[in-house]
């Protein structure tokens, strides 16, 4: 007997082909047949008559590294159809890691992945993946290598070049992370530690992620006025080493680079024809979120955020940021001040009640509000809340946004960064996609959008049983209704559900049914090749 029969749904298989009239069975968790019209007994049967059947969506970039824990039926997740995420982004994240940097990283990453957690009961990158499965997660997780981590445990957290040793350790503790599980390395460009790394520990980095089969997954220094040098320098690092490059949420930022959207991927077509395997992830949206203290220049984090805090509690130290984001020519980092201005920076989550009349306001709302400079609010905001403040910023082109998608390269990324008022992405990055650029505006066809989500990040992760609609595979399939797909978030109201997702399947288990969670957890940590 079948576990589940789908029936009389269009299948879109995954690998860009159209849509065709089919039944799909599945048992044991996997697909095990495909066909025009499967007649046999089912534990449970889906009437699909009128709605696509997929892959499972499968998101490129999140940060639920420790949302998992808490809210481990990762609804968020499964009511838009993803049924597998990328963790460990930005080279911020929490393993591998020991026991005297948990702490500092505690504190960095609090409005990145959130405080969901007290203690992490783990050092390791086998710990961390076993930690997950503890849970019994609704949804699979892969992990990346974070560098900010590795880089933390052989050098702290000082600006400065890797010594000789130094970097022997930091590819040491990488290669172990990657024998237990790390499908490849991240870092993020703008954020510390990571920032200060020079380009011979990143090529080298990436040559002991290449020699495990991984690829090299990078936030760039610059996405707006320094956005062409930022992938020559990425290209560059991976074509020297070898490894396969995947950039993350790539963009043009900044009204005044509006329109280089086809620069950036004439880079990319260059680097491809040099023999470099690039791809890269996108949001379908024109504005971004990140932690608030990314508005502070690079030179002021260099002993982390505990020693920032503490200086920013100083006016001769605010005075010179304030210089600095004044004059950004000769630094080149990502200076969103300038790039977008205050009034299109606007505060998400805070942790404390005192300033939660901030969320959902930009700097410039904010700080006229209390009567101080734009700075001095975000200085003083970033101190009591102990960093723990993300933001959403502003700063795009929908022709930039639309030019990006249409690239062979692309696929779907949600960047989910969940408290308080959430980017809306969180909930409706998929439905999005498949509704306002595939069906409203015809951006991309149904085939190739759903080749985005599944197989094209599947083959990027070297997911072999995973992004196909065919017998064998893991039985992930998302089923939704194309013509009533849609994000139903808002900025002022991010926190909604979309519409048009009607079931998903994680491993053959049903864990969405006519659009409600079931409550099914069937996911699990997926391991290198695994």
């Amino acid at each position: 007997m079948l576990d589940v029969l789908i029936k009389n749904g269009r299948v879109i298989d995954g690998s860009g082909n159209p849509w065709f009239k089919a039944d799909v069975a599945v048992a044991g968790g996997k697909i095990v047949q495909v066909a025009h019209s499967i007649e046999a007994e089912a534990k449970e049967v889906i009437d699909a008559d009128g709605l696509i059947v997929a892959p499972g969506f499968i998101d490129m970039h999140t940060h639920s590294d420790l949302r998992v824990f808490k809210h481990p039926e990762e609804d968020a997740k499964l009511m838009q159809g993803i049924t597998t995420a990328l963790l460990g982004q930005d080279g911020l994240s929490v393993a591998p890691l020991d026991d005297a940097n948990k702490g500092p990283m505690m504190r960095r990453v609090s409005g990145l992945l959130g405080t969901y957690l007290t203690e992490w009961p783990w050092n390791s990158m086998a710990e961390y993946l076993a930690a997950i499965n503890a849970v019994q997660p609704a949804t699979n997780s892969l992990m990346l290598v974070p560098h900010g981590a590795v880089r933390a445990m052989a050098l702290g957290w000082e600006n400065r070049p890797a010594t000789p040793v130094e970097l022997e350790r930091m590819k040491a503790i990488l290669a172990q992370a990657m024998e237990e599980g790390g499908v490849g390395f991240s870092t993020g460009l703008i954020y510390p530690p990571g920032m200060y790394a020079d380009r011979t520990e990143l090529v080298e980095l990436c040559k002991v992620t290449a020699g495990y089969g991984g690829f090299f997954v990078v936030h760039m220094r610059n996405e707006a006025d320094y956005v062409l040098d930022s992938i020559r320098e990425v290209t560059g690092i991976c074509l020297e080493a070898g490894c396969p490059l995947h950039i993350s949420h790539l963009k043009v930022a900044g009204r005044r680079n509006w329109g280089r959207a086809g620069e950036v991927l004439a880079l990319l077509d260059e680097a491809r024809a040099q023999g470099l395997e690039v791809t890269f992830d996108q949001y379908p949206y024109i504005a971004g979120s990140t932690m608030l203290d990314a508005v502070i220049p690079p030179r002021f984090h260099t002993g982390g955020t505990t020693k920032l805090l503490e200086n920013l509690k100083d006016p001769a130290f605010r005075e010179e940021i304030r210089q600095v984001q004044e004059n950004i020519k000769p630094e080149r980092w990502e200076n969103w001040v300038d790039t977008c201005g205050w009034e299109n920076v606007m505060v998400n989550a805070v942790q404390t009640e005192k300033n939660r009349f901030a969320e959902g306001k930009s700097v410039a709302e904010i700080a006229a509000e209390i009567g101080k400079t734009p700075l001095d609010a975000v200085c003083d905001l970033l101190i009591e809340e102990d960093d723990a403040v993300t933001m959403t910023i502003f700063y795009g082109s929908e022709d930039d946004v639309k030019e990006i998608m249409q690239s062979e390269y692309m696929t779907l990324c949600s960047d989910g960064i969940v408290g308080g008022k959430p980017h809306p992405r969180v909930y409706g990055t998929c439905a999005r996609f498949l509704g306002k650029y595939v069906r409203e505006e015809k951006v991309l066809s149904l085939p190739q959008a759903v080749k985005r989500m599944t197989s094209l990040p599947a083959q990027r992760l070297g997911l072999q049983d995973r992004g196909l609609i065919r017998e064998g595979m893991v039985a992930d399939i998302t089923i939704f209704d194309a013509e009533a797909v849609r994000e139903k978030g808002t900025f002022a109201e991010p926190n909604r559900y979309p519409e048009g997702i009607a079931h998903v399947l994680v491993a053959g288990r049903v864990a969405l049914e006519k659009g409600k969670l079931t409550g099914v957890r069937a996911g699990r940590a997926l391991r290198r090749r695994n």
